[in-house]
């Protein structure tokens, strides 16, 4: 399924309060969030535990949906990862389950409107704006990003204010995207090396 023009946000957990977070959801008229952390625990805000925050949203009467295990930013596949544990985003987007959970992602924007969830406030070096986001503008969705404050950014403002804009895809298959320029912007070591706390 191509996204034509669903419109799907993004954002990031932050050390908001419980509060805050469930504000800024109902401020942008959230139905569901679909969290794409690989490991949906948080060490210093508890609150967004997965289970924590499934309730939480619930309560908000706001749907929630992980897909972490397809989309996230830490794949379990070593393959995914260069020699220093940087992620290889083009390998990631070319795999069977990624490419599910995107068409699944696109579905649900048709009817609802979508906000994918990870931990940073700012998406200019989360994986939510750098892996997926990229990917379903590529599709033809619409992506904002919900900042901490309320304000919404484009990619194109986000680009802009922290001169990372998104690596073009050359014509064909993700695996031709130059890998170099399409991987984790920080080092997150492969799946044994890694921490159990994402």
């Amino acid at each position: 399924m191509i996204a034509g023009m669903v419109r799907v946000y993004t954002i990031g957990h932050s050390s908001h309060g419980a509060e805050r977070f469930v504000e800024l959801l109902r401020g942008h008229g959230v139905e569901v969030v679909v969290d794409t952390r690989s490991v949906p625990v948080s060490r210093y805000a508890p609150q967004f535990d997965r289970e924590a925050l499934k309730e939480l949203v619930a309560a908000a009467g706001v749907k929630y949906l992980w897909l972490g295990d397809a989309v996230g930013g830490r794949p379990r596949d070593e393959r995914c990862y260069d020699a220093e544990g940087r992620v290889l985003y083009g390998r990631v987007a070319a795999q069977a389950e990624f490419l599910e959970a995107v068409e699944r992602i696109e579905r649900g924007a048709a009817e609802f409107r979508v906000a994918l969830l990870c931990s940073e406030e700012d998406p200019a070096h989360c994986h939510r704006r750098l892996l997926i986001a990229r990917v379903l503008m590529g599709r033809g969705a619409e992506v904002l990003h919900i900042r901490g404050d309320g304000t919404l950014e484009t990619d194109a403002e986000v680009a802009r204010r922290s001169g990372k804009a998104l690596v073009e895809a050359q014509a064909g298959l993700f695996g031709e995207i130059e890998e170099d320029a399409w991987r984790s912007t920080g080092v997150i070591g492969k799946p044994a090396a890694r921490s159990a706390i994402g």
